[in-house]
């Protein structure tokens, strides 16, 4: 069964942002590698719970996409596609680590498919 594994929170005052979690659920937050301005936020919860990150929002409709992991990103997104979902961003290689690609369903919320696959380039 499909779990929710990630999510991401869009912020306009990243700093503000991080301030707000982390004060009110006590979030611990850690920069992550690479060239964007990235957060990781560990949730505290056991190691199956979802952790997430806060980054620069990149358009003013961007929220919060929650990740959802799947066996294979290729056919969830050609299932997203046949059940009259949209495809906003293609497969995408996370290094070492998997693949994502961002959905929207067909109530125009946005979420995101992940592939672990420690191979991934």
């Amino acid at each position: 069964m499909a779990s929710v594994v990630w999510f991401d929170i869009a912020a306009d005052d990243v700093e503000r942002a991080k301030k707000f979690y982390g004060s009110l659920f006590g979030w611990k937050m850690d920069k992550m590698p690479g060239p964007k301005e990235y957060w990781h936020m560990d949730t505290g919860g056991s190691n199956d719970s979802p952790d997430g990150a806060i980054m620069k929002r990149q358009d003013p409709h961007q929220g919060i996409t929650t990740y959802i992991s799947v066996p294979s990103v290729d056919e969830s997104t050609a299932k997203v596609q046949k059940l009259g979902g949209k495809i906003f961003m293609p497969k995408t290689a996370v290094p070492q680590m998997g693949y994502f690609a961002i959905c929207q369903d067909t109530e125009n919320n946005v979420f995101a498919l992940w592939e672990m696959n420690d191979k991934a380039q």
